[in-house]
């Protein structure tokens, strides 16, 4: 993908669902400026089944007090929690019993590696990825959560272990732009084992009680990545965010290309039905076998296309052919 980075600043017109970042790089100041988007607002608490009315999360600091349960009044509790319904039901006094929540920290797991420096509309999947990276971020800081995150790139990965600051944040969102500038069309990812240590850095450092959220393709060492998720999802509340371009589910418009990947080389015709149909199933089965394992795990997916806002997950129709430069 040809071109200079492009951002969309505070106040700039914008399509609906367009990203904020475009381009082949983002540097600190585009992840810094993220802060400012408008977030929305924090979801009230639904009264589950059988709830009392008027429970909802307190908004104290950290993750507030959740209802537990109603028993029988005993003295000394608070008679501002007795629980009239059950009580008048059952002709004694029941009061409401809460429980502080336990604090869960934010990790975001971002992927920086090879396979990511590609795109073919407004902007590479390793942007995508690192916009999607430093919402979470602020959104995390937002709510008063403590804030990490593992960064994995083609050579080594970088650890941040939760704190909840604006200077730990900034600390992660500079090795993230650091990351993302140090790929370029020349550069590779020669160790595998190296790639495969930053997922052992995500298991050692989120061990129980975590929120995390996992941003790739999912191209590189797909069966370490579906170890780690399913090891994950245990013990934690776990999110998944597909990066895909359009490119990948689609081949463009008829005509013949020449692609490489700096080696090999080849060409194909893009008019070829057959093609395009086995092209697009080989994208539509990644996409369902990761689907898959997110609903057997419990855990959220949500597909991010590169021409698309890090909030929406629908691909545009297939675009031209562009490559990296």
């Amino acid at each position: 993908m040809a071109g200079e980075r492009k951002t969309v600043s505070q106040g700039q017109a914008q399509t609906p669902n367009a990203p904020l970042l475009s381009g082949p790089y983002v540097d600190l100041g585009d992840l810094l400026a993220l802060r400012v988007r408008r977030l929305p607002p924090r979801r009230r608490t639904l009264l589950r089944r059988g709830q009392p009315a008027g429970v909802r999360t307190s908004k104290l600091r950290g993750r507030g007090i959740d209802f537990s349960e109603v028993r029988l009044y005993q003295p000394g509790d608070d008679v501002r929690r007795i629980e009239w319904r059950v009580t008048a039901r059952k002709n004694k006094p029941h009061t409401k019993v809460f429980q502080e929540e336990r604090e869960r920290p934010v990790l975001i797991v971002v992927d920086q590696s090879q396979s990511l420096f590609f795109g073919s509309r407004r902007r590479l999947k390793s942007v995508a990825a690192a916009e999607c990276a430093a919402i979470a971020a602020w959104r995390a800081l937002a709510n008063d959560d403590r804030v990490g995150g593992v960064i994995i790139g083609n050579d080594r990965s970088w650890v941040h272990k939760p704190l909840r600051s604006v200077k730990a944040v900034a600390r992660l969102l500079a090795d993230l732009a650091a990351a993302n500038q140090a790929l370029n069309r020349h550069s590779r990812l020669r160790n595998r084992a190296v790639y495969a240590e930053g997922l052992a850095d995500v298991r050692r450092l989120a061990q129980s009680g975590f929120q995390i959220v996992l941003i790739s393709d999912f191209l590189t060492a797909a069966d370490a990545w579906r170890d780690l998720l399913r090891g994950l999802a245990r013990h934690n509340d776990l999110s998944v965010m597909h990066v895909a371009d359009p490119l990948e589910h689609s081949l463009p418009r008829d005509d013949r290309y020449a692609i490489t990947d700096g080696q090999a080389h080849r060409q194909f015709h893009s008019g070829n039905a057959s093609l395009r149909r086995a092209y697009a199933e080989r994208f539509a089965e990644r996409q369902r076998t990761l689907r898959r394992l997110c609903v057997a795990e419990t855990v959220h997916y949500l597909p991010i296309p590169t021409d698309g806002d890090a909030g929406h997950g629908h691909p545009g129709p297939a675009p031209k052919a562009k490559h990296p430069r």
